[in-house]
């Protein structure tokens, strides 16, 4: 049968660590997960129990495309909350996920054959998307010493579009309000494009992550349930535009999606009230990542920048290893623990990078960080 050209994209390495580690559960070992980017929380009790009630009362069929007014309002509140910008909840989109959000805004902002600039390391499915949908990703290859993150100067001639992650994956490194309104003002000058990934939005260690719409409103910003709330299979995302762009992104969604899964959108009003369930989540966080920044130079990874936020370290590992995939199969098969070999974020330099994901029970994490030390004691 014939096929697209748009369908030829990378696979997501880290979905086959995890069908690895799997497999290795499956024949009966144990497995510490350090590879997978999901918490190891449930949804908040609070939204479960929303749900059940919604269930009982009646159907749950079509909402509008835009989402539910009332979750709308309720994510537009959250902004006043975390970052005290006054947003019209009319510029607040739900989506089927962060995904759903990429999808409708790619579409809104890029035609076929035009280039997106985007930080290298970054979330692959960036580029995945762009590429099944025609449009070019041109990687800003960041340095270490910027924390992994783009600079106004990096930017390519010719591109379209920016993406900005702050806090970054696979780096949990964050812009500050000055970075920000650089990059915003760059993109400004030159009619680029801005989109602002901000999922990882709550997971903050010290300082607060930064919004976008803190330097602008010329900017579609992307954040979701699945991280901070606890919600990843469930689907649940939002953007905000600007308020010109809103009929566009309503076409999109009512032809590309009729409407946000009615049940999930439930369970994430309702999450947004579980504020001290999500705090006790994030300290769990915070105890995970001390543990791993103090465990892990002293086995060699040393080379990282320290996150700010998000539940991930980004380790240089070219002292120990030229091939990350084959080096992270190797961690699997003589520790059991898996790890994310860095091709997935950084296609040039990823043979020479790991992640490490700390979003599992504290136990685990010292379990994990137990098993990686008697490894790589015994490695050296």
């Amino acid at each position: 049968m014939r096929r697209s050209s748009r369908g030829e994209v990378d696979p997501f390495i880290v979905m086959d660590v995890m069908e690895a580690a799997r497999a290795a559960e499956a024949a009966g070992r144990s497995i510490v997960h350090m590879e997978v980017g999901q918490p190891g929380t449930p949804a908040p009790e609070g939204a479960r129990r929303a749900l059940a009630r919604a269930m009982e009362e009646g159907a749950l069929g079509y909402t509008v495309a835009l989402g539910l007014p009332e979750l709308r309002a309720g994510i537009a509140a959250l902004y006043a909350r975390w970052h005290g910008v006054e947003l019209d909840p009319a510029r607040v989109v739900v989506t089927a996920g962060s995904s759903g959000a990429f999808l409708l805004a790619f579409a809104a902002l890029f035609d076929a054959g035009d280039r997106v600039a985007l930080g290298e390391p970054g979330y692959p499915s960036y580029r995945q998307i762009l590429r099944a949908m025609s449009v070019t990703p041109v990687g800003i290859p960041t340095a270490a010493a910027n924390r992994y993150q783009p600079r106004p100067e990096e930017i390519p001639e010719d591109v379209h579009g920016l993406i900005v992650a702050s806090p970054g994956n696979p780096s949990g490194t964050m812009l500050g309000q000055d970075e920000l309104a650089a990059l915003a003002g760059a993109a400004a000058a030159r009619d680029i494009a801005l989109v602002s990934d901000e999922i990882y939005h709550g997971l903050h260690y010290e300082t607060p992550a930064v919004s976008a719409l803190q330097v602008t409103d010329a900017v579609y910003v992307i954040n979701s349930f699945s991280k901070y709330f606890s919600m990843t299979g469930w689907r649940i995302g939002w953007m905000v535009v600007p308020e010109d762009h809103v009929r566009r992104i309503e076409r999109l969604a009512q032809n590309m999606f009729i409407c946000p899964p009615h049940a999930s959108q439930i369970a994430a009003l309702a999450a947004l009230d579980c504020s001290a369930e999500l705090e006790a989540n994030r300290a769990v966080y915070a105890e995970n990542r001390r543990l791993m920044l103090a465990a892990l130079p002293a086995m060699g990874f040393d080379r990282i920048a320290p996150p700010d936020g998000a539940f991930y370290i980004y380790a240089d590992v070219g002292h120990l290893t030229d091939d990350s995939r084959a080096f992270a199969a190797e961690i699997l098969a003589g520790a059991g623990v898996a790890v994310t070999p860095g091709l997935d974020f950084d296609p040039a330099r990823g043979g020479r990078t790991l992640r490490f994901s700390y979003a599992r029970a504290t136990a685990d994490i010292r379990e994990g960080l137990a098993r990686l030390h008697a490894f790589m004691s015994a490695r050296r």
